[in-house]
């Protein structure tokens, strides 16, 4: 089990994540895997990663040899529906120094919530995992149209990995899922969900399998039934929270700022439900990755400390300028406060 923040480049977590004062030859990566064993790249969703970048990011978390990247496929194969062999070759430049280093995790697709489940797109999401079989691929799908058993049948034909997240629930938003354990593919009780119609009122409904999708077959057999609800389909596991804020997550408001969409800092009660979801797909799977992507002023990685000392049962190296910043991660450090003095201690 590994977890970790999306992304290392943010200039609002100076004096949060990282010293407002940084030494010579600082480098977020480095720093960033001392206290995680993994770090979602997010530039490769924004254009092919260079494989020099690569090079030199694989340097950089070399003191850590539990570490392994996971890294964001290029939006052009998840957004645009016309894609050439040259587009594959420059994306696969920075994938394959990672996989050659060993650090390569997994390749996250994450498709856009306007990607709905139809005929068109069933064909082009079985392009996609055909052309990129021979990586350790994730599948991001933020519909609710994806929650059919055709849709776990194919990615456990190709080995990919459901990516189980959690998002605001509006609308035909997908759910979170619980996955099932055992060959006997029993069913489990998902108690109630977050779901909220458009003017942000909550929906009671259940999480997971078919809860509160129409387009779920209530007829389905039990052994499909097992299926659709989530048995492991892949060797790696992927979990990533965006955060739960309904009043900026579909905003079309031009004077709203990109971040508030993840300007969200989880409670550990709203936590402990997913680290119990990493632990059912560890069980299962050979790798299981947890990113936090509610960014905004470090607080991903607030709640990335916070569920990796849920995971551990143990307490956990907290970075200085961050516990600063939120007290409540004292009750999880596993040291005491840093206090400068104006000597060297003996």
């Amino acid at each position: 089990m590994r977890v970790g923040p999306a992304g290392w480049s943010y200039t609002d977590w100076a004096g949060y994540v990282y010293p407002a004062r940084r030494a010579k030859g600082f480098h977020e990566a480095t720093y960033l895997a001392e206290f995680f064993d993994t770090i979602e790249i997010n530039t490769s969703f924004y254009g092919p990663m260079r494989a020099d970048h690569a090079k030199l990011w694989v340097e950089r978390v070399s003191a850590n040899p539990r570490f392994l990247f996971t890294a964001k496929l290029w939006q052009k194969f998840t957004h645009d529906p016309v894609t050439t062999r040259e587009d594959e070759r420059v994306v696969r430049e920075g994938f394959d120094v990672l996989r050659g280093a060993g650090k390569l995790g997994a390749v996250l697709a994450q498709f856009p919530f306007s990607f709905h489940r139809n005929a068109e797109n069933m064909v082009g999401l079985t392009v996609l995992l055909q052309r990129f079989a021979d990586y350790p691929l994730a599948v991001e799908l933020r519909h609710a149209s994806w929650n059919a058993p055709e849709t776990f049948a194919m990615l456990r034909e190709y080995g990919a990995a459901f990516c189980n997240i959690d998002q605001p629930i509006i609308g035909r938003s997908i759910e979170p899922r619980d996955f099932v354990i055992g060959a006997e593919g029993g069913r489990k009780d998902f108690g109630k969900g977050q779901r909220r119609d458009a003017g942000g009122a909550e929906v009671r409904g259940e999480l997971g399998g078919a809860g509160g999708d129409e387009e779920f077959d209530p007829g389905l057999p039990t052994e499909g039934r097992a299926a659709a609800t989530g048995v492991a389909i892949a060797p790696i596991g992927y979990i990533r929270l965006h955060g739960r804020r309904y009043d900026t997550w579909f905003s079309d408001d031009p004077a709203m700022p990109s971040f508030e969409r993840y300007n969200y800092l989880y409670s550990t009660e709203e936590l402990a439900p997913w680290a119990g979801r990493v632990r059912n797909e560890s069980a299962v799977a050979q790798k299981v990755f947890a990113v936090t992507n509610n960014h905004y002023l470090g607080k991903g990685v607030v709640n990335a400390l916070q569920l990796l000392s849920m995971l551990k049962g143990a307490k956990v190296n907290v970075p200085e300028p961050l516990r600063a910043k939120y007290p409540e991660l004292e009750k999880i450090a596993d040291r005491p406060v840093e206090r400068p003095t104006l000597f060297p201690m003996g």
